[in-house]
């Protein structure tokens, strides 16, 4: 038989395992996602590992390493004003003639189906230091959002 068609072991043809990609910028946070991050992290330090298997303990190293990561480089933002749209605000805007709330968090806090965005995304970026009643562009519209209120999230 050719050398061509004979391998070591199935491992060698496999595709390598990176780390898990850190989101460029900084690690700003609310109080809830730093809570929620040092939880992350504790919950994945109280898994023994000797009771896993190969694949599934490297994962969870991988996945420990990006969380302890992201705790030691967070930055706990202050609660703001709620006078302008800014990280950790509840925003109520209008936009295609639909009414809509969203709250700016961080990147790992972030759940789009739980009403939370980052402030990294489009939309938060585009609405920022914009204030109730002003209308601003977005997706190449002119005041194609209307921003219908602002309050100040604290979920300490």
């Amino acid at each position: 038989m050719s050398v061509a068609f004979r391998r070591e072991s199935d491992d060698e043809h496999m595709e390598p395992k990176f780390e898990l990609p850190i989101p460029p910028g900084p690690n700003w946070v609310t109080a809830r996602g730093y809570r929620l991050t040092r939880e992350k992290v504790e919950a994945l330090e109280a898994v023994d590992l000797s009771a896993l298997e190969e694949g599934p303990a490297k994962k969870l190293r991988r996945e420990l390493r990006y969380w302890r990561t992201r705790l030691a480089t967070a930055e706990v933002r202050p609660v703001p004003s709620g006078d302008a749209v800014a990280f950790g605000t509840r925003v109520t805007y209008e936009l295609n003639g639909r009414k809509n709330s969203v709250a700016i968090t961080g990147d790992d806090e972030a759940d789009p189906n739980e009403g939370r965005i980052s402030f990294t995304s489009p939309l938060a970026r585009a609405m920022m230091e914009a204030e109730p009643g002003e209308k601003i562009d977005f997706a190449g519209r002119i005041g194609a959002i209307e921003i219908l209120a602002i309050e100040a999230v604290d979920e300490a």
